[in-house]
């Protein structure tokens, strides 16, 4: 799986575990900074995910802050971006499997590095359900704001 992935400066430690872990078990990992804890916006950051998640659509956007909140909300302006704000294995399952969602956000300062392990093992495991989603994520799709 090829994973698009950047932070603000809140998330630069569990974004380098991340990028690690994901590439030790064979994912492409397309870090997009930043590269150090000098204090940076996030929706800079959730704009450049989401750009390349929307030009690669088979690729999934991975987006951190202290919370996750900030990002989930940045990412989930752009049409075509399902941005989930995971704390646990059963909510990124969820948000895969029923949400169909493209782009996984979690807080530095929330989830620990086993934690978010678990996360990313229940993402990439997830597979969109469809069927009765569908129409709810067609509707998601359709609207306009």
């Amino acid at each position: 799986m090829k994973f698009y992935i950047a932070t603000d400066h809140a998330g630069i430690d569990l974004k380098n575990f991340t990028v690690e872990l994901l590439r030790t078990k064979g994912h492409e990992v397309i870090d997009l900074g930043p590269f150090s804890k000098e204090r940076v916006d996030y929706p800079d950051y959730a704009v450049k995910v989401c750009e390349n998640v929307l030009a690669d659509p088979a690729a999934q956007g991975i987006l951190i802050c202290g919370s996750g909140i900030g990002m989930s909300m940045a990412a989930n302006r752009f049409h075509g971006i399902r941005a989930a704000l995971c704390h646990d294995a059963y909510t990124a399952t969820v948000a895969r499997g029923h949400n169909d969602a493209n782009v996984l956000c979690f807080g530095e300062r929330i989830v620990g590095q086993g934690v978010a392990e678990s996360i990313l093992d229940a993402w990439i495991a997830g597979k969109f359900e469809g069927g009765r989603h569908c129409g709810r994520v067609d509707k998601i799709e359709a609207i306009k704001g």
